[in-house]
Order: structure tokens, then sequence, then C-alpha cells
């Protein structure tokens, strides 16, 4: 197929749907990465137009991660799952980990999306290593299957403490299977089901968009965001803060609690990485925090 510009792309693997756009993909796309479809940019084009600073805010999403990630390895946590870890741009958890601690952290990624595993195998293959790292295709609705499928590669204690990253996965809708007779989202429950699954010592870190507290001029905004993600790609949801923190159930949020990305522990920025800075701390729009289990 060819893109806008003319130019050849690959032809998608067996199973990805064209006609709408991949979450992780567009998301990809705003943090400047090239793993997207035409389809995907067109979408990502549009949502930038009517939000320009969404890729501002993903970018600082994405920072926030990594600042998650030395923290907790200077807390002592050496084994990450990552999950819905979408595309390796702005680097993956893995390589943040590694420049902190060289050979001395493990990291496994999972995904529903088989183009966002394709990529992060093939950035394993060459700058990974196979006996800390790997990339599965899991689905988070499923804990117990994913769990096992983590046990199953052999890379992590899992009788040991982990930290389990839902970084910008949770305000996307997670529709129950056909087959369980659930309906609705079911992000909340399976959030609570990995809560029981984690040894304790654990630690949980969410990110999640939020239209409360934002700046007045993001309301509109916000409310055109979410029509064109429920009609054209994946329905999505904003939480309230409580919301948010419930996600945390009975984990006790370390400092500095729950807060927007660009406040938390902004002291574990990497000077390598891009400075990312809004006029107030709401207008990143994205809550976050880690908790962890006693």
């Amino acid at each position: 197929m060819a893109d806008e510009d003319g130019e050849l792309e690959a032809y998608p693997p067996p199973g990805i749907d064209m006609q709408r756009p991949s979450v992780a993909r567009v998301y990809d796309y705003y943090l400047g990465g090239d793993a997207s479809w035409a389809v995907d940019r067109k979408f990502g084009d549009a949502v930038l137009s009517e939000f320009p600073m969404l890729g501002k805010i993903a970018k600082a999403n994405r920072v926030f991660l990594h600042r998650v990630v030395r923290h907790l390895i200077r807390l002592g946590i050496t084994q990450f799952i990552d999950i819905g870890a979408g595309l390796p741009t702005m680097q993956h958890a893995h390589q943040v980990a590694d420049d902190l601690a060289p050979g001395r952290t493990r990291v496994v990624y999972a995904d529903y999306d088989p183009i966002a595993v394709s990529h992060s195998q093939g950035l394993l293959e060459e700058h990974g290593d196979h006996r800390r790292h790997a990339a599965i295709h899991a689905d988070m609705r499923a804990p117990d299957r994913l769990w096992k499928q983590v046990d199953d590669i052999g890379i992590l204690d899992l009788g040991k403490p982990v930290a389990v990253l839902l970084i910008a996965v949770l305000h996307v809708q997670q529709p129950a299977s056909r087959q369980s007779g659930d309906t609705g989202d079911v992000g909340p429950a399976a959030v609570a089901r990995y809560r029981e699954i984690v040894p304790p010592g654990s630690f949980l870190a969410i990110s999640h968009i939020t239209d409360e507290g934002v700046p007045p001029d993001y309301d509109e905004p916000l409310v055109k965001l979410k029509e064109m993600y429920d009609q054209k790609s994946s329905p999505v949801i904003w939480r309230g803060h409580d919301e948010i923190r419930g996600l945390f159930g009975d984990f006790d949020l370390i400092s500095p609690g729950l807060t927007w990305t660009t406040d938390w522990h902004p002291e574990d920025r990497s000077p390598t990485e891009p400075a990312i800075e809004f006029a107030a701390a709401n207008e990143s729009l994205i809550m976050a925090g880690v908790g962890r289990k006693a």
C-alpha cells in the first residue's frame, strides 16, 4: 500500500485492521516514532489539529515512565512487567533500567497489538539480552493468563517483588470478551486482579488522562478528543482523580502520591532526556502515581 506521499509501505501482518487507527501506533506517532501506518497518521494529524498540545503531553507521559523505572530501581526493584507497553519510541523501560543498573534488571513487555510486540521483539534482538528481556503478545484483560505467559518464559521470579507498569493504558476502554457475558469496561477489575497476584513488596505504576482539574481551555478539546477516539479508533474514558486513585486499591501510594506527570519525582529525569515544561502542571493532562503492596 502507499502512504499519503505515495511511498510504498510494507503490507500489514495478517489480522491487522487497517480500517481503524491503532491506539498504540497513533501514540507512537505523537512521540515522533515511525511505526505508524497511513490510517494512523491521518487520524493523528486530525487529533493534533484539534488538540496540538497532545504531542507534548504524550512525551511528558513517556518521561514519567522513565522516572518511575529509575526511582524504583533506587528502591531496590529489579523486575518490571510493562503491560500495554506499546512501541519502543523514546526508549523502552529496559533501556532506561540498563543505563542505571547495567545487567541487573529484568523486563517483560506485554501488548495486545501484534505490531507493537513485533517492534519490541526486534528492538530486543538488537539491543536487548534474551536472558533478561522479552516481549509477549498478551491481553491485559486476562490477568491470570498473562501472568502465566510471563512465568512460562522464565525471565522473572514472580515469587519476588515486581513492578507492574500500566502507563497510559487504562483510559482506553477494555471491553469484556463476548464469551464472558460482562459488559462495559473491565479495566478496573483486571487491575484489581493484578494487585492480588503480585507478591508483597511489589509496586504498581499507573498514568491516566483526566478531565478533572485541567485548565478551562482544555474542557472543550477533551470532549472533542473523546468523540474522535470513540468514533474512529478505540473508545476512551476520562476518569476523575478519586477514580484513578481507586485503581490502586489498598496499595500505599509512595510520595508524592497521585499527581500530574510533571510533578512526579522530577529529580529522577535524565539530563539526556528532553525537558518538557508546561506553564502549569495540570496542562500535562495525565494523573500518575505509584503504589506499593504491603
